[in-house]
């Protein structure tokens, strides 16, 4: 691997290779903070798929991606004297060090768990008003609410064994099909948002990202469909034209096939 003066030459590189762009590049001197924001976006989620194709090659791309875009929106809050990437980075830095006393000072932990609490408590000293308000608002549900549990089991609330977890997740369940016999669209959402809530819950105990999970799920549905697809075009029928049984047959073939 790189030297740290290698690993610091080519930071500096990219730095002058930014500044030569915003100053010289059409598109690159148009932008803005705002209009950056959902390329940022975009790229995240694209970094997310390269780590869930277990590509390497494409993480590091990807990656590379992510830290062009904290580059150009430091340089663009260097030109209103606002910030720029040496005060973000030592910023950063310095957030760091007070949130692992563990490390940097005579704070004794023993286990993953009173770090993660440690650092809830180290947010509320430094004026966070709720143990949730790192939590983005703007977050996709299911991530939102795997962050709201991790966050609130940080200070302590939170289940002492699975099974407990287990056996809400079938109170919740009962609720749910309780509601789906009275018919009230209302109450069923409600319940099922609780239902979701609750198996978030467990494959957190189990140690199971449910975003994750779900993607994987997606696209091993899409997988298959494009098998069924493609087989049921090479017999020359239409999919809207099958029977369910028909189409179970070549769905049966595409679950052998190796994911």
């Amino acid at each position: 691997m790189h030297t740290e003066q290698e690993k610091l030459a080519a930071f500096e590189r990219l730095l002058k290779i930014m500044d030569e762009l915003r100053e010289q590049c059409p598109w690159d001197m148009k932008q803005t903070l705002e209009s950056l924001r959902h390329l940022t976006i975009e790229e995240t989620y694209e970094l997310s798929d390269a780590i869930l194709s277990g590509n390497r090659q494409e993480i590091e791309k990807e990656l590379g991606d992510v830290l062009l875009h904290i580059v150009f929106y430091a340089r663009i809050g260097s030109e209103t004297n606002d910030f720029d990437i040496s005060s973000l980075i030592h910023k950063l830095c310095d957030k760091l060090v007070v949130r692992h006393p563990h490390i940097y000072g005579d704070v004794k932990v023993k286990d993953e768990k009173e770090v993660k609490e440690n650092w809830e408590r180290i947010k509320l000293r430094e004026g966070s008003k709720s143990v949730l308000s790192g939590v983005p608002v703007s977050l996709p549900a299911m991530i939102k609410a795997t962050r709201i549990q991790e966050k609130a089991r940080g200070v302590g609330f939170d289940w002492d064994h699975e099974e407990q977890v287990w056996e809400k997740v079938n109170e919740e369940l009962a609720e749910f099909r309780h509601e789906v016999a009275q018919g009230d669209q209302d109450k069923m959402e409600a319940e099922f948002g609780d239902l979701l809530f609750s198996l978030i819950n467990y494959a957190r105990f189990k140690n199971i990202n449910p975003e994750d999970a779900l993607e994987k799920t997606n696209r091993k549905f899409i997988s298959r469909f494009n098998y069924l697809e493609s087989e049921v075009n090479k017999s020359g029928k239409q999919l809207s034209e099958m029977t369910l049984e028909e189409m179970d047959f070549y769905w049966n073939q595409a679950k052998k096939l190796p994911q």
